[in-house]
């Protein structure tokens, strides 16, 4: 079954160019399905009903796995059974009747200003890998991409003239993003001098963010390098490019801009999926209001 699973990474990278992170998660999901139906005597996938779809989820649910993680496990390898009757290796999609639990709540995670003025201070600019690492964190801050965008960012994608870089997201689809004057500065630096020492002669790599052998920057390297800031910075908070997106999305909303606005930056598809900052923007009012307002608390004893 393992070509099976070699098949179906092949198909959601070339032709639905998922991202290096969602890949992995697809494979972990898969591979843990196909254990169980080893434990489970089931010698092929035809052969996986929905009693067994069940029972491999309650066994998930016993192990402890959130209902985020299982939902994931379910998106997974629902996926994976829809490939596999395109490909005629099966007949029925199993998944196709299991329900996603009930998500928790959550309240997106991002940073206060404070906190990122001390990530804004821990690159030495004067190297390349310094120059680049900066204008990574710049771009990530300054304009809410994905990871998956932000090292598919090309230099042709890039015009430092009108300030704004060409980001392919989710589908392929298209969307032009402005980027702010600390992240022209930035950028600038980098491209005009640590990029070119990066760029090996024989190489004609048109990516925008290089690792040091000269070839494109991977997702992992860049959560590699954020995590490097945070310890050089002494912060005690857990970051990824994520966060970075969230705090995007939040600062933007505390100043005043409106769903519609931060939905197009986002590239999000449905306002829903952003209406979630406007939550984040209640609980800071809140703290803010509990933290000064002379009455908000009762009287100490």
């Amino acid at each position: 079954m393992g070509q099976y699973l070699e098949m179906f990474l092949r198909y959601l990278e070339i032709e639905k160019h998922v991202s290096e992170h969602t890949i992995l998660n697809y494979t972990k999901d898969i591979e843990d399905f196909f254990i169980f139906m080893k434990q489970q005597a089931l010698n092929d996938i035809a052969a996986v009903s929905y009693a067994s779809v069940r029972v491999f989820l309650t066994e998930q649910l016993n192990k402890g796995h959130s209902r985020r993680t299982l939902a994931r496990k379910i998106s997974s390898l629902r996926s994976f059974f829809r490939y596999c009757i395109r490909e005629e290796l099966a007949t029925e999609n199993p998944f196709a009747l299991a329900s996603l639990p009930k998500q928790e709540y959550r309240l997106p995670k991002f940073l206060y200003e404070e906190e990122l003025g001390k990530l804004f201070d821990v690159e030495d600019i004067t190297t390349p890998l310094g120059q680049r690492n900066q204008a990574i964190l710049e771009v990530l801050y300054g304009s809410g991409v994905r990871v998956s965008e932000c090292v598919g960012m090309t230099m042709d994608n890039l015009d430092l003239d009108l300030d704004v870089v060409l980001v392919k997201g989710k589908g392929r689809k298209e969307r032009y993003i402005p980027i702010g004057s600390y992240a022209h500065d930035a950028l600038d630096r980098y491209i005009n001098d640590g990029r070119h020492k990066l760029v090996k002669s024989d190489n004609k790599q048109n990516s925008l963010f290089l690792n040091y052998r000269g070839g494109q920057l991977s997702d992992r390297s860049v959560r590699t390098i954020l995590n490097r800031q945070i310890e050089k910075a002494s912060l005690t908070v857990k970051i990824s490019p994520h966060v970075l997106r969230h705090t995007f999305a939040t600062h933007l909303i505390n100043a005043g801009a409106d769903l519609r606005t931060v939905q197009e930056l986002l590239g999000h598809a449905e306002l829903s999926t952003t209406q979630i900052y406007t939550h984040v923007t209640k609980e800071r009012l809140r703290e803010t209001y509990m933290n000064h307002h002379p009455r908000a608390k009762g009287r100490s004893e």
